[in-house]
């Protein structure tokens, strides 16, 4: 059952959300350039990453049906040109404003074409493995974490930053449109005759108790999940960290993020997922104790590979999850829709960070709220456990 061809979805799915995340992720290494080139705040800059991820969660539900309906392979090639323009056009802008568009709108609605589509497309293809499976393809998250933005941060020492992001769009280009092409819809597994595969369809499982906690634990996860992308790089510089070992941060949480890919799914299909989730909620709250505490690029770094390890856990344990709780029928709907809870805290957590530095000149009132926020998302999960998964 779990064919070559099951384990070549993985890999294309794998390097799609290595493009689409470096991409989002490189934004670190972009936002000094940004604030300077347009005389910005960081809250006012905030906005472009908030409003990019705001744009992919919301419309991750839209994509997810599109997938459902015409297949992974069209709509992931679809949204990497989408992502490739937004690249290109944010090269050309000349205000604040543009890049919003841009960056914010046009590659936001590239990646929420790739997105759900891709990871979703992974778990009918797989029973016994699925942890293991969906960990791989989703540490393609992490692998364009840790690469990406370095890369970038590199070429900005040799070219300016509107050369920098003309590169990246031919990049996607080649490399994603290719890794996309390789996508292809799970055949029927369970020999239904209607080719359909079993499980609950979107409205269904809406209304499911389960889905509404997991939904929770998604929307007040999410904060916590964004705001190092957005800010921990600057803190860093604050401390007196050198810029480039400031942007290597990012790529540490992407080292961290491959090792919680890789490692939860062979933990989880034994501990269990919905568990394993709820451990990894209060572990990624808990590293925010390491940021409130430090002061070099070490503290920094451990911040990092901590968070890290933990977010891409919880994010490598979600799209099975869902294949867990309520089947095949309609599962890219179902995690496109699960993902709009994150857009929210992915919108204002990195914005309502800046402002509170902004205000005060420290993130020690964010780290504390986010902290408080962990607890209430660690709870969520816990209320997942008592109702039963109703697919294997």
């Amino acid at each position: 059952m779990e064919s070559r061809r099951a384990w070549v979805v993985v890999w294309a799915t794998f390097v799609c959300l290595a493009v689409i995340f470096g991409v989002s992720y490189s934004f670190a290494a972009f936002f000094e350039n940004f604030a300077k080139e347009f005389a910005a705040q960081r809250a006012d800059v905030s906005w472009i990453f908030g409003l990019c991820g705001l744009v992919y969660f919301v419309l991750g539900a839209g994509g997810g049906m599109l997938a459902d309906r015409w297949g992974p392979r069209l709509v992931c090639m679809t949204g990497m040109v989408f992502i490739a323009m937004g690249l290109f056009l944010t090269s050309l802008a000349q205000s604040l404003t543009t890049v919003y568009l841009s960056y914010g709108l046009l590659v936001g609605l590239g990646i929420a074409l790739v997105y759900t589509p891709s990871i979703a497309c992974v778990q009918p293809w797989f029973n016994k493995r699925r942890g293991l499976a969906s960990g791989i393809a989703s540490s393609g998250v992490g692998a364009g974490t840790l690469i990406l933005p370095v890369v970038v941060s590199y070429l900005l020492i040799e070219i300016n930053w509107r050369e920098a992001l003309q590169t990246m769009a031919a990049g996607v280009l080649l490399i994603g449109l290719m890794a996309g092409f390789l996508l292809k819809r799970a055949p029927n597994l369970n020999g239904n005759p209607s080719g359909q595969l079993p499980g609950l369809t979107l409205s269904a499982a809406l209304k499911t108790p389960s889905f509404k906690w997991l939904y929770m634990g998604t929307l007040l996860g999410a904060p916590v999940m964004f705001v190092p992308f957005a800010h921990i790089s600057a803190a860093a510089r604050d401390a007196g960290v050198p810029d480039a070992q400031a942007v290597g941060l990012v790529g540490l949480i992407g080292i961290g993020s491959l090792v919680g890919r890789f490692a939860i799914g062979w933990l989880a299909d034994r501990m269990g997922r919905i568990k394993t989730l709820m451990l990894m909620q209060g572990l990624m709250g808990l590293s925010y104790l390491v940021w409130a505490g430090a002061q070099d690029q070490w503290m920094f770094a451990l911040f990092a590979l901590w968070f890290g390890l933990s977010y891409g856990s919880i994010v490598s344990l979600l799209p099975a999850i869902c294949m867990d709780l309520f089947g095949g029928r309609a599962v890219s709907a179902i995690i496109g829709t699960l993902y709009t809870g994150a857009a929210l805290g992915n919108l204002l957590g990195p914005v309502m960070a800046g402002q509170v530095f902004d205000m005060t000149q420290s993130y020690a009132l964010v780290i504390w709220i986010t902290l408080g926020i962990s607890a209430m998302a660690t709870y969520s999960c816990w209320r997942i456990l008592k109702y039963p998964k109703l697919f294997e």
